[in-house]
């Protein structure tokens, strides 16, 4: 008897070791997330909006909210820039390490990402539980109802999953993710703008400004409008030539026929000039593509259905530009690509850029380069872009790309909202500092305008001051009229290539575009494969009917060389500063 109850005892006590290990060992598991974080705020986090009290406590609940999901592996994706190498190589390891979710951060070319997306759209097999996918894609997003919205996750089956200190209005790029239907479809990750690039310390040289007085009849400045842009061009491709003993150019730009060709004019060739409406963050009812859209149906993009693609405000900016690479830039131009391109502004042969995209900026603070002082400000400035003869106040004046988290319906739900923390915590205040200063792509107010931007701000040529300004919200991103991206998209470089090759005018060049986007937008009609506002073409007529009404087609101006001018730079900086004080 007294051996029968010895065994209940000997239970008893192998539970309570039991029990007490398994307390030790989510204890310590309590504790491996915990230091994690600890160490991560520490060593890497370190410049925040928030306090190191307020980051742990942001970095807790993502531990806690990854309960349900720990020891999953999640693939993402994204186009290769610093933004998203510094979430591949940090943000990733950092979430796994406080979290316990495995992330493969995929890096691959823009392209390359949309043709996964495209592929994952059309064949409903999960490729990646989540992509870094550019704004311009909104319009396909809402038409084809393959997205599972961001107001849809933080209502559903995320609410509870949801960051409470993911303060959605902080962010400045939601009306670029926001569909016709009022809805937020993504959630942006990184955003960059495409602004006119100078040589400040050019500009100031005495010489050099006498020179184009006498010259030009005003002064050497940062250029209001195309005309003076042109001046400016050919003042230092023609005139000046040299400086220092080196060749230099008064334009860059890039013509090989690529895909990225295609990119250079759907991002802002047409807003600049002003091919579309008023409106923002995109034109009504034509956009900067030439697409008129009527009560959310694409109805054409022909001048004979009421769109604006060869137009003459069109056919007047993509004259310039093959003029203004033939004469002003550099004769390799016009074998370059968008990759090929954008670096060479740094080598310090050029004087002007119409429009750069700030994405380059982290590389161009290099100390050493040619463009970069010795004391590490540059010696180039960034500004607005000038603006065509057909634009008009109240619409876009450029482009500004928004890559943002992007969520499926075909992937499966648990994988979903996994992938769905991850996208928060690279959003996260905890995170956004540090990522912004990696990148230069800021996303929030509150980082914008911190103490370490108002401190780098002088090292970056002006992306600190452009971004503080209210004149910001004229840069937008391919906006709802745009119903198929990808399949748009493909069109644009190699009617645009006929051009710059000089194999057709640019009349002819864009008379096949617009009417290879209708044929597009007539198949999609046809299919009916659209649940929500899928195209329904206009009949084409007399495009003189069209041209007669107001806004967007416009007629053409019997003087697009409107006179020059220009603004000095610190002028505009000072307007900027009464405009966001007042």
């Amino acid at each position: 008897m007294s051996n029968n109850n010895k065994r209940p005892k000997a239970l008893m006590l192998s539970a309570a070791i039991a029990a007490a290990s398994l307390g030790m060992s989510l204890q310590a598991y309590a504790d491996q997330y915990a230091d994690a974080a600890e160490k991560w705020v520490t060593e890497s986090f370190q410049r925040s909006t928030l306090s190191k009290e307020q980051q742990l406590e942001e970095l807790a609940w993502f531990t806690n909210a990854a309960k349900e999901f720990r020891g999953m592996d999640i693939n993402v994706v994204s186009e290769t820039i610093a933004t998203h190498e510094y979430e591949a190589s940090v943000l990733a390891k950092a979430f796994t390490d406080i979290t316990g979710i495995k992330i493969t951060h995929t890096l691959i070319q823009e392209g390359d990402v949309i043709e996964k997306l495209q592929t994952q759209m059309q064949s409903g097999r999960n490729i990646y539980d989540a992509y870094v996918n550019d704004s311009d894609l909104i319009g396909t997003h809402f038409r084809y109802g393959k997205v599972v919205p961001i107001d849809d996750i933080m209502s559903g089956s995320g609410k509870d999953l949801t960051l409470p200190t993911l303060d959605l209005d902080d962010f400045i790029g939601l009306d670029f993710t926001t569909g016709p239907d009022g809805k937020l479809y993504q959630l942006p990750d990184q955003q960059f703008a495409n602004l006119y690039w100078f040589r400040a310390d050019w500009f100031e040289r005495d010489d050099l400004k006498q020179q184009f007085r006498e010259r030009y009849g005003y002064e050497l400045g940062v250029p209001v409008n195309w005309s003076a842009y042109e001046d400016i061009a050919e003042f230092f491709s023609v005139h000046v030539k040299e400086i220092d003993g080196n060749r230099v150019y008064g334009h860059m730009d890039y013509g090989k026929k690529d895909p990225s060709l295609g990119w250079r004019f759907t991002d802002a060739w047409f807003s600049m000039a002003g091919a579309g409406d008023k409106g923002l963050p995109n034109g009504v009812p034509v956009d900067e593509w030439g697409i008129r859209v009527e009560e959310c149906h694409p109805v054409g993009s022909n001048v004979s259905r009421g769109g604006a693609t060869n137009g003459p405000a069109a056919v007047y900016a993509t004259t310039k530009y093959v003029d203004w690479m033939k004469k002003y830039a550099p004769p390799e131009a016009t074998g370059m690509t968008f990759s090929e391109s954008g670096p060479v502004p740094a080598q310090g042969n050029i004087a002007q850029q119409i429009f750069w995209y700030t994405a380059f900026t982290a590389s161009m603070v290099e100390e050493g380069l040619p463009v970069v002082n010795d004391d590490a400000t540059p010696k180039w400035r960034m500004a607005p872009s000038p603006r065509g003869p057909y634009w008009e106040e109240g619409m876009k004046l450029g482009y500004q790309d928004v890559g943002s988290w992007t969520f499926f319906d075909s992937t499966p739900e648990k994988r979903r909202l996994a992938a769905w923390l991850y996208a928060q915590f690279t959003v996260s205040k905890t995170v956004s500092l540090e990522k912004t200063i990696a990148g230069l792509t800021p996303i929030r107010d509150s980082d914008i305008n911190s103490e370490y931007m108002t401190e780098m701000a002088p090292k970056l040529g002006g992306l600190v001051e452009f971004y503080r300004s209210p004149a910001r919200v004229q840069w937008t991103p391919t906006g709802t009229n745009v119903p198929d991206y990808p399949k748009l998209a493909q069109l644009w470089w190699q009617y645009i290539a006929q051009a710059a090759s000089g194999e057709a005018t640019p009349q002819k060049a864009l008379d096949g575009l617009a009417d290879a986007q209708d044929r597009v937008m007539e198949r999609l009609e046809r299919a009916n494969v659209m649940p929500n506002c899928g195209p329904k073409l206009n009949e084409p007529r007399d495009p003189q009917y069209w041209l007669d009404q107001p806004g967007s087609p416009k007629p053409k101006l019997a003087n697009e060389k409107v006179p020059g001018k220009t603004v000095p730079y610190e002028e505009l900086l000072q307007t900027w500063e009464d405009a966001r004080k007042g």
